[in-house]
């Protein structure tokens, strides 16, 4: 059987160990790949030789621009597999629009943001941020013995989860062992849907006035912008927790700012818009804000999945078999 020809577009200093050895021992196996060195870039002659062979092509983070000069230079190919997340403002529609397929391994990084958005569950549960800082600043226990009476933990407490995203019913499945309630907000699903997911669909202003952690798991679309604004925020329980691993342009974050100095709710925060803050934003000095630096994808050993995945795909290609993760140009408008 012919072996298609396989070349790798990506930037090496962002996507360690998403091609591990035996990633690329097994690309080889099932394709050829031409290089083991990825493409930075699409209009040198190394890439122009390159892509004039290539049937499929891997692209990871920091991947040039997929569009109509990929199209010019690369007339064998047939399949793009993007070893990461979201491909917006990476695949032109032009590429859709040739016939070429179009997969991502998005579903591998949506595992390590439940886990993380799991982990920032349970510690806004029981406070243990709260609990770390007196702890540390008093080194005596005066002040942290006596929370444990508050009416805090995990047991019993309500999460509302905003967006039944792949991440948003990840983070679901991984609430099941535990005794949470768990009510759900999106209008894509119906409440049949939502019991059998393990939740209860309520509106918007229900879950945020009845939830002790809310997160949130919506896509970044014009509709969602600043879905959570001053007047949601007015309505969340007072000592509520508010999670965000999904995108900062979900929320007004002045109007969350504004609540956060007062003190009445607390929040964790991996994404924010600008994608780095300002150095005088409040968000690094407020004591009721852990923030962190977009790390609940995958990062480390995590990336291999996004690998594995994106090999998985391109086996099953090769093999006549239908891909997993298949995109359409239409359903780029409802992915983050």
């Amino acid at each position: 059987m012919n072996r298609p020809a396989i070349v790798l577009a990506m930037q090496p200093s962002r996507t360690e160990h998403v091609l591990p050895e035996e990633v690329l021992r097994r690309l080889d196996g099932i394709g050829r790949l031409l290089d083991a060195e990825p493409l930075q870039r699409f209009d040198d002659e190394r890439a122009k030789r390159l892509l004039s062979e290539a049937e499929i092509l891997i692209t990871g983070w920091g991947a040039p621009y997929v569009g109509r000069e990929v199209l010019a230079f690369a007339p064998k190919l047939k399949l793009v597999v993007h070893a990461a997340g979201t491909v917006k403002g990476l695949i032109d529609a032009e590429i859709f629009d040739a016939g070429i397929a179009v997969s991502h391994a998005a579903e591998a990084n949506a595992a390590p943001v439940a886990e993380f958005t799991l982990a920032a569950i349970i510690f806004a549960g029981k406070h243990v941020f709260r609990f770390r800082d007196l702890y540390v600043g008093d080194r005596n226990r005066d002040r942290t013995h006596p929370m444990q009476s508050e009416a805090i933990g995990n047991y019993r407490r309500t999460v509302g989860i905003i967006g039944a995203s792949r991440i948003g019913r990840r983070v679901i499945d991984l609430l099941m062992p535990f005794d949470y309630q768990v009510l759900l907000f999106d209008p894509t699903v119906d409440p049949d849907q939502a019991r059998a997911m393990g939740t209860r669909k309520v509106e918007l202003d229900d879950l945020l006035r009845q939830s002790d952690i809310v997160s949130i798991h919506a896509p970044s679309l014009p509709s969602t912008r600043h879905m959570i604004d001053a007047a949601k925020l007015v309505l969340m329980k007072d000592g509520a927790t508010l999670i965000n691993t999904a995108r900062g342009v979900l929320i007004d974050e002045d109007a969350l700012l504004d609540v956060l100095k007062t003190g009445r709710i607390d929040a964790i925060i991996d994404v924010t818009d600008p994608e780095i803050p300002g150095p005088e934003s409040a968000f690094y000095d407020l004591p009721n804000v852990f923030l962190t630096p977009h790390i609940a994808g995958a990062v480390g050993l995590e990336r291999t999945r996004l690998g594995e995945m994106a090999a998985d795909e391109a086996e099953r290609f090769i093999q006549g078999e239908p891909l997993l993760y298949r995109l359409t140009l239409e359903s780029l408008e409802n992915i983050a």
